[in-house]
């Protein structure tokens, strides 16, 4: 047999509480695309931490072509052929293209000569960027391709994707595979990680399945179903989320002709957005990342105010009121970036949970905190959604994102919203979780909640959704029933290539 690209024997890495790896071993090919499985909290990023010399492992060792590997830290990694695009970006929006690959270079050339490169680099692979744009004005997808090209240009002998399309359109999706099949055709060889499993089928050549932070299995992607994957990862039978059939209420939630400017300087204003949701339905709201998706989840919360009857809540106008009165009257939300937004990352599980439950779940009272109510919520939190953790008194941080994704929806869920209003529900989350986040969604709607879900997971809209809009540069399609709607038509409407016109729901 040829000796594999890499090789690791035995890792095995703990923290206070928990082993995040225990004793892993298996084999990357030269020109091999393998993916890396399993659930939230299975050990995946401790793993390729390890690999990239961000961690160190406690034991165990690793071989790159034979030879003992152990980097110290990411640049020896990169010193030794290993590259990683990250899940979320590590770029500064006010610089170009250029500039931002340049500070992830150890000696970069002069911009101009760097400039050449980047031109010639992506548009070998299919990837093709201006190198003078300003990284601020970019879409997701541009951006993962500055991300993808500045590991590119170091040549790399393995290169590490996490979540790589949990940001792209399909066609997106189809230009990035392309790019990673002339890699692989090239000898380069990827560890792929992803919770999308029919995605994993369609690229690798093979599988490790991690639980619990073993290995417990390999496979053959393109002969295992997209379930047995999942199953294998989860070491119990999927539960597939059931749509009870349900009769749609009085108007809930009521948005008429809404422009605001944009808080950010490379954010997208919204544009005469008309948006009208009934107790019991899910509505839909697909778009690429970057069109509007924070600004109108802004305007829902109460973080960004709008003329008071621009937004109204049971018919009740609500644009002037900020987040905590809109969540006395029943209006919750649940952004999408998961620390610093949703979560405090150094206040513990208890504390996070009484920065939005205080007032619907009574946690304080005459200006006193009810300490003892408040971790009994956060326990409750964690027991329903299976939050993976030691306790409600570890630190939010100390999660992985996956998590972390379902407390904090989990935390809303358990409020009993009139409305909710949820940004990229399952981002980064497993297959089974997805599917109790998703049904827990179901369940809300089927008792009479109106909710809006915003996501960037086609499937996910399909498989919960009512009805679909698309955001598109910050207006908003009028909604069409999911039932008539192909997954292909989504994915142009989301890419604003079928020339929507915005109409009043």
């Amino acid at each position: 047999m040829n000796t594999p690209l890499l090789s690791l024997q035995g890792l095995t890495k703990a923290y206070p509480g928990v082993v995040a790896n225990d004793s892993v071993s298996f084999d990357i090919g030269e020109g091999e695309v393998h993916a890396l499985l399993g659930e939230n909290g299975a050990g995946k990023s401790t793993l390729v931490k390890m690999i990239y010399g961000l961690v160190k492992p406690d034991s165990g060792k690793m071989l790159l072509r034979g030879a003992a590997f152990a980097p110290s830290e990411p640049r020896a990694a990169r010193a030794d052929g290993i590259a990683m695009v990250f899940q979320h970006f590590s770029l500064f929006d006010a610089l170009n293209v250029a500039e931002n690959i340049a500070l992830g270079m150890e000696k970069p050339p002069a911009l101009r000569d760097l400039a050449a490169r980047i031109r010639e680099v992506s548009e070998t692979y299919g990837l093709p960027l201006d190198p003078f744009r300003t990284v601020g004005d970019l879409s997701a997808g541009e951006r993962q391709r500055v991300e993808i090209i500045r590991c590119l240009l170091q040549d790399p002998k393995l290169l590490i994707m996490d979540e790589p399309t949990s940001v792209l359109t399909p066609q997106e999706v189809e230009i990035l595979f392309e790019t990673l099949k002339k890699l692989r055709s090239e000898g380069t060889s990827i560890l792929y990680i992803s919770h999308k499993l029919e995605e994993i089928r369609a690229l690798c050549d093979a599988a490790t399945i991690l639980r619990l932070g073993k290995n417990v299995g390999e496979c053959v992607p393109s002969e295992t179903s997209a379930r047995d994957m999942a199953e294998l990862m989860v070491g119990t039978v999927l539960q597939t989320p059931e749509r009870a059939g349900r009769a749609f209420g009085e108007m809930a939630l009521d948005i008429s002709g809404l422009s605001v400017p944009s808080p950010s300087a490379f954010g997208t204003a919204l544009k005469n957005v008309h948006l009208a949701v009934r107790k019991g339905e899910v509505l839909g709201i697909g778009g690429v990342a970057g069109n509007g998706q924070d600004e109108l989840l802004g305007v829902l919360s109460g973080e960004i105010l709008t003329a008071a009857d621009a937004v109204k809540l049971m018919d009740r106008p609500i644009g002037r009121l900020g987040p905590t009165a809109r969540r006395r009257l029943g209006l919750l939300t649940a952004p999408e970036e998961r620390l610093g937004h949703a979560a405090a990352p150094n206040m513990s599980l208890t504390e996070n949970a009484l920065l939005t439950g205080s007032v619907r779940e009574g946690l304080e009272r005459n200006g006193f905190l009810r300490w003892s109510e408040t971790q009994s919520f956060a326990e409750r939190i964690i027991a329903e959604f299976d939050v993976r953790t030691p306790g409600p008194e570890n630190a939010a941080r100390s999660l992985s994102g996956g998590n972390l994704q379902k407390f904090v929806i989990g935390r809303e869920v358990l409020q009993r919203p009139e409305v909710l209003v949820v940004n990229q529900p399952t981002w980064g989350v497993d297959a089974s979780a997805a599917a109790a986040i998703r049904q827990a969604l179901l369940d809300l709607a089927a008792k009479g909640t109106a909710v809006v879900c915003i996501s960037q997971d086609l499937d996910e809209l399909m498989e919960i959704a009512d009805s679909f809009a698309a955001l598109n540069e910050g207006r908003l399609s009028a909604p069409r029933e999911t039932a008539d709607l192909s997954v292909e038509e989504i994915g142009l409407m989301m890419g604003g290539a079928h020339g929507m016109e915005v109409a009043h729901v």
